[in-house]
């Protein structure tokens, strides 16, 4: 991704033929150019401004919200950042290939998101009162190189264990080591890990009775995962969730994820 004169950003065209492939293919009439779009959408995530705000380079506004609507309600982003990762760590070999990390982050809510009507659901907003104020939690996993692979969004409140839930059905058949912190600590995640063939590396809580052993030199490379979280957050409406819709904010940080680390 480039950077012009006027801070607007710009996919190359080697991105463009990285992502192509995974984009849907148009139905009738020919799409408005993908590239100019999707530039667009990085844009205005990435600075937090208004879609009406987006420089005119970018085309019309309703164009870029409607597109990125659109896209994200068929959770494409999401999709497109874990088979993007995982094409990008299959071909390589190397012993970072083979470690994880998983932890959760907060992310702050808007009074915008939080108010009006919620269409989704099913799922509700996914936005709950924390000490800190009205937030959301993003769970994640990276690898051994700290880049992201695969995201859950869940309400602030929200326990980790329901986040490692799901995290851990998409784990790479690869992985063989993943250190966690205490919020992971419990029987039956270690127990998941090790019948997958993954090495917990997760220190017990202090009111256990039987002393829980783990890797502390691997155990202090955890916090790869917690960079990669901040690098994300650069992007303003990742680090502060303006979208009322919890597909579209994970579609947010998805596309965030894919930009900073797999492009």
């Amino acid at each position: 991704m480039i950077t012009d004169e006027k801070h607007r950003v710009w996919l190359t065209p080697e991105e463009m033929d990285v992502l192509r492939p995974f984009l849907p293919l148009p139905r009738g009439k020919q799409r408005v150019d993908d590239k100019r779009v999707l530039s667009g959408i990085i844009f205005v995530l990435k600075t937090g401004c208004r879609w009406r705000d987006a420089p005119e380079v970018y085309g019309p506004h309703k164009t870029l919200y409607t597109r990125w609507r659109r896209w994200s309600k068929q959770g494409l982003f999401v999709i497109l950042l874990l088979l993007l990762a995982l094409q990008c760590m299959s071909r390589e070999r190397n012993k970072k290939r083979k470690e994880a990390h998983m932890d959760a982050t907060y992310c702050k809510a808007h009074p915008k998101a939080c108010g009006g009507v919620c269409h989704a659901e099913e799922l509700g907003r996914l936005i709950d009162r924390t000490k800190g104020g009205q937030n959301t939690k993003l769970h994640g996993i990276c690898d051994g190189n700290g880049r992201i692979f695969s995201m859950l969004l869940t309400d602030g409140t929200a326990s980790d264990y329901k986040g490692a839930e799901v995290l851990l059905e998409r784990m790479p058949k690869w992985i063989e080591r993943l250190a966690a912190d205490m919020g992971y600590d419990g029987d039956w995640v270690r127990n998941a890990l090790k019948s997958m063939g993954i090495e917990p590396c997760i220190p017990g809580r202090k009111n256990r009775i039987v002393t829980i052993k783990y890797d502390t030199e691997f155990y202090k490379e955890r916090n790869k995962i917690e960079r990669a979280f901040c690098r994300i957050k650069d992007w303003r409406r990742v680090a502060t969730r303006y979208d009322r819709c919890p597909e579209m904010f994970l579609s947010t940080c998805a596309l965030a994820a894919v930009v900073m680390f797999w492009l």
